[in-house]
């Protein structure tokens, strides 16, 4: 990790050190690269060529989800993905509030679940809640796209209890805002950590689809 005025770059550019499988899968199945670019024969999976600066994971885009050993609560957050055709991924903030990562180029009816959408709840099988992005803001698939996140961590008393949601302050993708001031009760699908806390990792989703990641940068507010 890096650090700057600007924030603490959590990738190091050269391996994954820093950060952790989940489920303690080998966390070597995520690995550095020099570029990723949409696979020519198939546009669904990314080519990517040796070297420094990005990280993703793995060939077949099927490996498994990965947190950093710090632990953040208030923060800035910029990242920068790419998507194949098709494929999907997520920003988990403290490991349990996503903002999704989808190729939703064209997409017109906006859900929870296209790219920049807060992510549901899940309840007895059922979605709950979901706040979907203002604008579909996608680049085409194979292109790099940025989010930067203002998020607020959910708040305790003395004894434990919560008295203040977390919170999306502001949601920016590929320079539109999507999201502002967008409360999450409690822990969205798929979280790594079903209990809220006033810290927790970020996460990125693995298993989902191919997609690669530079330039995560984390400002502790």
């Amino acid at each position: 990790m890096s650090q700057s005025k600007n924030g603490i770059n959590l990738f190091n550019g050269k391996n994954m050190d820093g950060w952790l499988a989940r489920g303690g899968a080998p966390e070597h199945e995520w690995d550095a690269a020099g570029s990723a670019v949409l696979n020519s024969g198939d546009p669904k999976l990314l080519t990517t060529t040796t070297g420094e600066g990005i990280f993703y994971n793995g060939p077949t885009g099927r490996t498994a989800d990965i947190y950093t050993e710090a632990e953040h609560g208030d923060c800035e957050l910029h990242v920068e993905f790419i998507v194949p055709q098709g494929s999907n991924s997520g920003v988990y903030l403290m490991g349990r509030y996503e903002i999704q990562i989808l190729d939703s180029w064209g997409e017109t009816e906006l859900r929870y679940g296209s790219c920049g959408g807060v992510y549901c709840r899940w309840i007895n099988n059922q979605p709950v809640d979901g706040t979907p992005p203002r604008v579909n803001a996608s680049k085409p698939p194979g292109e790099w796209q940025t989010y930067d996140i203002t998020f607020r961590a959910p708040k305790f008393d003395a004894d434990g209890n919560k008295i203040a949601n977390a919170t999306f302050a502001k949601v920016v993708w590929n320079g539109q805002v999507v999201h502002e001031d967008v409360e999450v009760v409690d822990v969205t699908r798929g979280a790594m950590l079903e209990e809220e806390a006033a810290t927790g990792p970020l996460m990125l989703q693995g298993d989902h689809g191919p997609v690669a990641f530079r330039n995560v940068v984390l400002k502790s507010l």
